[in-house]
């Protein structure tokens, strides 16, 4: 069976800009997120990125500036995943060391061209 391919959303809740990490607190959240990429590199087709929060949303009446603020809630990155079905590629969003409490991952499969 091939793999199939699925778009992972990253989301948060809008919040206050919050304290930096320490320096010993950047090297364990690194090493985390490492290990994390090296256990699923076989899966991670493109880890995607973060998304700056300015936009722009586009509708038949034309263009506004976006994504709005009052949003319940901001996607802030992406990432595109391989598995071979939606339960490997819950497993891998499962363990990914990113989710933190107040954010969740939606898992998108992407439809076949």
């Amino acid at each position: 069976m091939a793999n199939r391919k699925y778009l992972f959303l990253i989301r948060s809740l809008p919040r206050k800009p919050q304290q930096q990490p320490s320096p010993a607190q950047m090297q364990e959240m690194y090493a985390a997120f490492n290990a994390w990429k090296e256990k699923f590199k076989e899966n991670i087709l493109d880890m995607g990125g973060k998304l700056m929060p300015d936009g722009k949303v586009v509708t038949t009446s034309g263009a506004t500036d976006g994504p709005f603020v009052e949003a319940k809630e901001i996607v802030g990155g992406y990432m595109f995943v391989s598995a071979e079905s939606v339960d490997r590629a819950l497993q891998v969003a499962s363990e990914m060391p990113m989710l933190m409490p107040g954010s969740s991952l939606e898992i998108r499969e992407v439809a076949a061209p």
